[in-house]
This record gives C-alpha cells, sequence and structure tokens, in this order.
C-alpha cells in the first residue's frame, strides 16, 4: 500500500493515476495470458535427429501465441504514452491559464529526441504558434528536455522514452506489437540452480523449428529443462528483450520518473505514483483511492506468480526424492495451503554452496510437509 495523500500532486494531474492503472491493469492481463501459455507442456517440442555419431536435439514445433497478447501489450504502451501527453496537455493549460485553442493543440507532444539538434528543432516549431509555455526558456520546456533520450551518454535509443515511442509508432501505424517464444533458460538436471537468475543470460533470439539446442553422442541421455517465455521485437532492430521486462522497464520509468518530473521540476517526490488502484468504482475521495493503492506492479505480480510455480515444481523433486518423504500429492498438497510468497521464501532458505546446511534446510521442509499431513489426516 502506498503511503500518504500525494500533496505533490495537483488537481488537475489526479487524472494520470487513473491512466496508469489501467496501463498496469493491461499489462497484467498480458501476463495472466503468458502464465497460461508458459505452463503448457510442449510451447517447446523438441526431437532427436541423428547426425552421424552424435544426435542433435532440435526445435519440432513452436506453440502459437495468442492473437491477444500482442494487442494487449499494444494498448498498454498506448496506454503509458497516452499518460506523459495528458500530463503535459493539462500542465500547459493550467500553466497557461486558459484552454488551447486548436492550433496550439496540436503542438502539445512529448518528443523522444535522441540527439540535441533534434530537440532544438522541436522547440523552434513552438516558438511561433505554440503556447505561451512551450516557448523557449519556460520551466515545463526545461522539465520536458531533461528527460529526453540524448541525455543518455552511450545509447540514446536504450533510454525507456526512445522504447515507449518506437513501440508505439510501429503499433498505432504499421501493426501491433511483434513478439515470439524465446528460451528463457536451459540447464541440465543434474546441475538445477538455486534460482533461474543464476543462470547466465541466453542470447535474444526468437525459437525457429530447426533449430538446434543441444548435440551429444549418440545413445547418451542428458535430461534437460527448458524454461521458454515471449520476447518483444524492438521495430527496426533485431533485438528480442523478455516482454515482461520491457513492459516493466517503461512502465516504471512513466510512474516514477516521468510523470513526478514533468508535473514537479524536481527529483521524484514521495510517495510515488501507484501502480494501480481500483478504477473501476467511482470515488467521493479520489487522492484517498490513489493512497490505498498498490505499489506492486503487474510484472512485478508476474515474476512471482512464475518463480513461485518453479519453486513449487522444485520442492516436490527435492523433497520426494528423500528418504521417508510424504508422496509427491502429499507435498503437492501442502504446498497449494502456501501463497507463492510463502513458496519462493523456502526455495530462499537454500544456499547455492553449503551442501551440509541445504541437507538441515531440506529436512525442515519435508518435516512441515508431513506435518502438514498429519493435521489434514487428524482433521479429516
Amino acid at each position: 500500500m502506498t503511503d500518504g495523500s500525494h500533496s505533490w500532486l495537483p488537481e488537475h494531474q489526479l487524472g494520470v493515476a487513473a491512466t496508469l492503472s489501467h496501463a498496469d491493469d493491461l499489462i497484467g492481463q498480458v501476463g495472466d495470458l503468458l502464465f497460461e501459455y508458459q505452463l503448457q507442456p510442449d510451447v517447446l517440442r523438441l526431437a532427436e535427429v541423428p547426425t552421424g555419431a552424435f544426435s542433435k536435439t532440435v526445435v519440432e514445433r513452436v506453440a502459437p501465441i495468442p492473437r491477444k497478447v500482442p494487442l494487449l501489450v499494444a494498448d498498454a504502451l498506448v496506454a503509458l504514452r497516452a499518460a506523459l501527453e495528458h500530463v503535459l496537455f493539462a500542465e500547459v493549460e493550467f500553466l497557461d491559464g486558459s484552454p488551447l485553442d486548436k492550433k496550439a493543440a496540436r503542438l502539445i507532444e512529448m518528443p523522444a529526441s535522441t540527439t540535441w539538434e533534434h530537440f532544438e528543432e522541436w522547440k523552434k516549431q513552438r516558438r511561433r504558434n505554440g503556447p505561451p509555455s512551450l516557448r523557449t526558456g519556460g520551466a515545463l520546456l526545461r522539465r520536458i528536455g531533461g528527460l529526453q533520450p540524448y541525455h543518455r551518454p552511450h545509447d540514446p535509443h536504450e533510454h525507456p522514452l526512445a522504447r515507449l515511442t518506437l513501440h508505439t509508432n510501429h503499433a498505432k501505424h504499421r501493426m501491433p506489437a511483434v513478439t515470439a517464444v524465446r528460451l528463457a533458460a536451459m540447464y541440465r538436471d543434474d546441475q538445477r540452480p538455486r534460482s533461474l537468475k543464476d543462470l547466465p543470460p541466453r542470447p535474444e533470439t526468437p525459437m525457429r523449428v530447426g533449430d538446434v539446442l543441444a548435440e551429444t553422442p549418440i545413445g547418451v541421455q542428458i535430461p534437460v529443462s527448458l524454461f521458454p517465455t515471449i520476447g518483444i521485437n524492438r521495430p527496426d532492430t533485431d533485438r528480442w528483450p523478455v516482454l515482461m521486462h520491457e513492459l516493466d522497464e517503461i512502465f516504471h520509468w512513466v510512474r516514477t520518473q516521468a510523470v513526478p518530473r514533468l508535473i514537479t521540476s524536481t527529483d521524484p517526490p514521495s510517495p510515488a505514483l501507484p501502480t494501480h488502484y481500483e478504477i473501476a468504482v467511482g470515488h467521493e475521495n479520489e487522492r484517498q483511492a490513489i493512497a490505498a493503492g498498490s505499489t506492486t506492479s503487474a510484472a512485478e505480480r508476474h515474476s512471482n506468480r512464475t518463480n513461485a510455480a518453479w519453486a513449487r515444481e522444485e520442492l516436490v523433486h527435492l523433497i520426494g526424492q528423500m528418504p521417508s518423504a510424504p508422496t509427491c500429492a502429499q507435498i503437492v498438497a501442502w504446498l497449494d495451503h502456501l501463497t507463492d510468497e510463502e513458496v519462493v521464501a523456502r526455495v530462499k532458505r537454500l544456499h547455492p554452496t553449503d551442501s551440509q546446511y541445504n541437507a538441515a534446510v531440506m529436512a525442515g521442509l519435508r518435516a512441515e510437509a508431513s506435518d502438514f499431513e498429519d493435521d489434514q489426516s487428524a482433521s479429516a
């Protein structure tokens, strides 16, 4: 829950909190679809293809991504860009003290300049017909300038505003977001990591039928676990970052940097705007509703849910192979009564290298599962 009444957010800008909440809801819908999609047992179907003395593990099929995913992604990104445009428009009218005429209104937009020269040209176009607050020297113009991608020293195209503009221009004028299956992680089952985050990053390339994932001598079997994910193409590039990461990075920047800086001209004040609050009902006190919102983003919720699913599977495997362990069904029943956060917390007790410590932890988890089964039996 957020803390405080967001006194830094003026009345004429209250609507931006709802726009951000709407964007978070759309990202949440994307996460729900991806979670169900990734639960399929054969997102990637593999085949062994003998080649001389070796066998190649080849992608035989890639499950089609639901059409709704790229449409929702495009809607979420457009909503985030709208949040910036709405803040800018409201701030111009507030500072200038009157509604804008049609000619001036057409000049209200959030630029995404990757060079100083481009931003200077943008300013030049507003000196004659633009509203007073967007003419040279105005405070709002300085706020806009401070958010421009060209301030990023090495690669301004990686700036969140540059990425947001790239994605939304593509979605509005060409087609919805382009998504594809990527392989987020792959490991041998006899070398299970403590966390997927411990594995080295894999190439940003979509998986295609015919791709070779491994090559082993004929007759040698090495069980592996695959973790497919969904990537999004950055238009006009060969980059395919993880979709939920891309959405979350842009959303976080808009919510915690761009919007507050456009409004206040200062470092982002506290408390930050919530990621979402209840916008499906009307509120007598909108500020109170905003203050009661959450600061956990849809992408974070998706990550927690995904990590918990992986952790549940790991605990069933690890506890199930221990002596005197409950049955797999009993372990699953114990895990089902725990929240996602509680399951992940138990896996995090394990140490990456201390096997003696881990043995004690696993014994405790086995006992916890057994005690749960005993309690269930006693109350039956």
